[in-house]
């Protein structure tokens, strides 16, 4: 894409954003790559460096080598404990900010939005949260950092304090559903919202990836961007495909600048 055309798009960008009260922005594992996070797919991505079959719950639920596995991984940090939002959470954070935005729905399990600046309640995570441990059992739900803290010295993977179960990191592992309230909470928005940006998502994981063919289809504008062409790109209204970050903080510098 050249300079100019880029320039041209960011401006059409703003100008939609600019234009409307109610925009639902959806992000995919490409707004957390510049925070350090590997996406799943690519080379030196995270199933480059963990088995995924560890990752479906009927082996984790069978297995307590993989839930070992798992507790290691938690242990060592998680994926992603230390990462920080980068230029594009910061620009969505932004979109709050100025009183445009009506909810981030996101793939990512990073916390990376709440952590920018967004408002949990406005931000549906329809993989879940790495923040977290679930029991399988009773549902209870712990901090990660506080039972990794407790449990640090010991050898043993922790179970539920209230009924003993198995605790699982409250994301969504292969073979399990979406959350159905999340997932239905988001579609909602989605097919009331006036504009759509997608930040960072091939767009090729369902049922998420249905959130922008709804905004669309109920007459929403939408804007992709993405580094590389997703499956929606003819379908928008605005396509750029060039670093999240900085596009996403080019937006709100002209948005800002036009308020």
């Amino acid at each position: 894409m050249s300079a100019y055309n880029l320039e041209a798009r960011i401006i059409q960008a703003a100008d939609l954003i600019l234009h409307t009260k109610n925009v639902v922005v959806f992000t995919g594992a490409g707004v957390s790559t510049e925070s350090g996070i590997p996406d799943f797919r690519s080379p030196g991505g995270i199933w480059t460096r963990f088995d995924p079959e560890d990752f479906t719950i009927q082996k984790f639920l069978s297995s307590p080598e993989t839930r070992k596995k798992q507790w290691q991984i938690l242990l060592e940090g998680g994926l992603f404990a230390n990462a920080q939002p980068n230029r594009a959470h910061l620009a969505v954070a932004m979109l709050e900010e100025i009183g445009k935005l009506n909810c981030v729905i996101t793939q990512n399990v990073d916390n990376l939005h709440q952590k920018a600046g967004n408002s949990p309640e406005k931000v549906y995570e329809l993989h879940g949260n790495m923040r977290w441990l679930k029991c399988m059992s009773c549902d209870a739900r712990y901090p990660v950092g506080d039972v990794v803290d407790r449990f640090r010295a010991k050898e043993e993977v922790p179970d539920c304090e209230q009924c003993h179960g198995i605790l699982k990191p409250d994301v969504v592992f292969f073979g399990e559903l979406l959350p159905e309230r999340t997932l239905k909470n988001a579609t909602a928005h989605a097919t009331r919202c006036e504009l759509m940006i997608v930040i960072g998502s091939s767009l090729v994981v369902y049922p998420a990836a249905y959130m922008p063919v709804y905004a669309k289809e109920s007459g929403a504008k939408l804007v992709i961007i993405n580094n590389t062409p997703t499956s929606c790109d003819d379908m928008a209204d605005v396509v750029i495909h060039h670093s999240a970050g900085a596009v996403m903080e080019s937006i709100m510098e002209d948005v800002r600048k036009r308020l």
